[in-house]
């Protein structure tokens, strides 16, 4: 048959492939704007600017067809309700960190980080490619949500104390702003936590309604100002040994996009999760020197605190577990993920690290 003949046969011709063609392309790539609310204020550029990374690449990889309008803590609801925005629809998505909804299940608590959990790169790589991802999105399906790995802060420090620390019983009755199911380890200890917002830290600690706080590191707790009302900061914060930040987002939502529109989602959040690590570890060394040039004491939990803090979190872990099958669940499968990880991280990782650490001080 002849092109010619071929053509009147099918009744195509360039334009009748165009026809075909324009809308196949067009539904692929069609027009879409989201919203996406944070738990973060906007001072705290680091953690509210992973959900802008994220948002701006999603915008530059759809040529701006899909978009993605980024709101601070308090713009659209509180810092502590996104969750609920993304299971009302109220928002597409939302930026924040799981444990905060642990009143809700403790499971929601490995979202983040579990008390004495692993450090950054093993969390991370049970999320990625340990099942992690798979046994949380099993989880939060039934709040109508999925999550997307979109940030990290890598090891947060202990807090700020209005007096120094050094026993078990210093404990009794603090008044403790302390985020996640990390609090019920505390009151195992004899203090009190309190769960607050970024931006409602500093006026709590500075009217003595609490007594000590914790948000991240000397990057942020500089900027919410912490410093200038509590004298002495301590680490590890042992609650928070590598913690992921998620962006939720509404599972109706997500299964509405086209295909692209979903990996592209996705791959801004591993961007935005990048991007978080290497600016806090690049801003957090040039942040605690300054704090200590201004007068700010710096000390270690005493080793009596650590063990007592390992013990009372692990007999929580045991007794959460043997009643929600869910955080049993996935209890088992990080610690599992975990434990094996780090058999071969104290093999060279530690010993590398502990080498050049203090070599790097001479």
């Amino acid at each position: 048959m002849k092109r010619r003949d071929f053509i009147k046969v099918t009744g195509l011709g360039v334009a009748g492939a165009a026809t075909i063609a324009a809308p196949a392309v067009a539904q692929s790539m069609p027009e879409i704007k989201w919203r996406m609310t944070t738990s973060w204020p906007k001072s705290l550029d680091t953690l509210h600017g992973g959900a802008e990374i994220m948002a701006k690449a999603v915008g530059e990889a759809t040529d701006n067809k899909f978009q993605i309008q980024t709101f601070a803590a308090g713009e659209i609801v509180p810092g502590l309700q996104v969750l609920d925005a993304v299971q009302s629809a109220t928002v597409e998505i939302g930026h924040t960190a799981s444990y905060y909804y642990f009143g809700k299940d403790p499971t929601f608590t490995f979202g983040s980080s579990v008390p004495f959990g692993p450090d950054t790169r093993i969390n991370q790589a049970w999320y990625i490619a340990g099942g992690g991802r798979e046994a949380l999105n099993e989880f939060y399906k039934g709040y109508d949500i999925l999550s997307l790995l979109a940030g990290n802060t890598g090891c947060q420090m202990g807090g700020w104390f209005r007096k120094e620390i050094n026993t078990v019983d210093d404990l009794q009755g603090l008044k403790f702003r302390i985020g996640g199911f990390a609090g019920r380890v505390m009151q195992k200890l004899g203090s009190v936590p309190q769960q607050l917002a970024g931006g409602d830290i500093y006026p709590a600690l500075e009217k003595g309604t609490i007594d000590a706080a914790e948000w991240v590191g000397p990057y942020d707790d500089e900027k919410l100002g912490l410093y200038k009302v509590a004298p002495h900061y301590y680490y590890p914060g042992w609650w928070e040994g590598g913690t992921m930040i998620l962006a939720f987002v509404n599972l109706g939502k997500f299964d509405a996009l086209p295909k692209y529109y979903q990996s592209v989602l996705e791959q801004a959040g591993h961007l935005a999760n990048n991007w978080m690590m290497a600016k806090y570890d690049s801003v957090n060394p040039m942040a605690l020197r300054k704090l200590l040039a201004g007068g700010t004491r710096l000390h270690a939990f005493s080793p009596p605190i650590m063990e007592a803090s390992f013990k009372a979190a692990k007999e929580l872990h045991g007794e959460v577990a043997a009643s929600n099958a869910n955080f049993k669940k996935v209890y088992e499968s990080l610690t599992n993920y975990s434990s094996n990880a780090y058999s071969w991280f104290q093999v060279a990782e530690v010993g590398y690290d502990n080498f050049m650490a203090r070599h790097s001080q001479s």
